[in-house]
């Protein structure tokens, strides 16, 4: 994702791709410029904006010495907790930050029309699908999608099950008891089917990604917006004024 981002930005007539940060790659050259092994690099360039797409670990080390040098930070990293967010409220106070689960704009739609939905439905399960080299379960994703749908109704009826003759085999048990289902599968990138029943229908709301290409608009989308919005913010919701 970090070349992805890096050839994005490279590519934009309104940005300069200045440093790059990746222990895994240090040394490497990357559309022009130098991987670096640590962030103290990056702050060391004097750049407006850092895009990050680390680990939750990296990113409670990282953001912090970002909002100290007054650093704006877009992230697309997944495993950030509510403490995580209110912790980087106190920091971000010279800059902003804004914590993304997904960059397709498809799938902040796909998020938009499922808590939309929500109200008028009585059951409803969100199934998610990632390559294989995904290591958390459930996607950032499908968390927040259910957060919302939980947060847009508290209409759901009791899941009928009693007994599971494989364990696990309903999903994991998300807000308002709804159920995700995570799929990790060779050959896939990321997808996700929300699934929605009342009496005599079903609605399916689903999104898929094929390429990570599809990530960069709202990458390029975030850079842009952040220097006009406030501490920290989630999502990308306001940016596309839904």
């Amino acid at each position: 994702m970090g070349a992805a981002v890096c050839e994005a930005v490279a590519g934009a007539d309104d940005m300069a791709l200045v440093v790059a940060v990746a222990p895994s790659a240090v040394g490497e050259a990357l559309n022009g410029v130098t991987v670096e092994k640590e962030i103290g690099g990056m702050v060391d360039a004097d750049i407006d904006v850092a895009v990050d797409f680390s680990t939750a670990d990296a990113s409670r080390q990282n953001l912090p010495v970002l909002a100290s040098a007054g650093v704006h930070a877009v992230v697309g990293t997944s495993g950030l907790t509510d403490d995580d967010l209110l912790e980087l409220q106190s920091v971000f106070t010279a800059s902003n930050c804004l914590v993304v689960s997904n960059f397709a704009i498809g799938a902040v739609l796909m998020q938009r029309f499922a808590e939309i939905a929500a109200p008028w439905f009585e059951t409803a399960e969100v199934i998610e699908f990632h390559h294989d080299q995904k290591v958390d379960a459930p996607s950032g994703t499908a968390l927040s999608t259910v957060e919302r749908m939980a947060a847009a109704s508290t209409d759901w009826v009791e899941d009928p099950t009693r007994y599971e003759v494989i364990s696990g085999v309903r999903g994991g048990i998300g807000p308002a008891d709804i159920r995700i289902h995570s799929v990790r599968m060779r050959g896939m990138v990321a997808h996700q089917e929300v699934v929605l029943g009342t009496t005599g229908q079903t609605l399916v709301i689903r999104h898929d990604t094929t390429d990570r290409g599809s990530f960069m608009p709202g990458v390029l989308l975030a850079v842009r917006s952040i220097a006009g919005l406030s501490s920290v913010t989630v999502g990308l919701d306001g940016l596309l004024g839904l």
